[in-house]
């Protein structure tokens, strides 16, 4: 599963990945956009994907579909409050839908990167 998150974040224009409090996270710039989880990671032994969504996002995904979406607990400086967290070890109907994953992936991205690198991602 990192693997293929990989792959499509490191896609996006001006990506790196560092490990950050012990799982592997995605930054444009100096801003974290997305990060991976799993038991090897230090996730409550669920495989799962944070990544930033509009204000609102988690909440309402994660009442409506709460076998795919969870809001990941905030930081107690509030980091993370508006993250949604994809559940990546789901099977049948609720398994990982990739390009859904991908759309959201570059929304979360949008969400932080410069204006050069979106119109760069823009002209792809």
């Amino acid at each position: 599963m990192l693997n293929k998150l990989r792959s499509v974040v490191l896609s996006l224009p001006g990506v790196e990945e560092r490990v950050s409090h012990h799982a592997p996270s995605f930054y444009v710039r100096s801003k974290s956009f997305c990060r991976f989880h799993d038991v090897e990671f230090g996730s409550d032994d669920r495989v799962a994907l944070w990544c930033r969504a509009p204000s609102g996002a988690a909440a309402e995904l994660s009442t409506a579909e709460p076998e795919r979406f969870f809001q990941p607990t905030p930081s107690a400086s509030g980091v993370f409050a508006d993250w949604l967290g994809v559940y990546l070890d789901t099977v049948g109907s609720d398994a990982p839908d990739w390009k859904e994953l991908g759309a959201m992936l570059e929304e979360a991205y949008r969400l932080v990167a410069p204006k050069r690198l979106a119109a760069e991602l823009d002209q792809r």
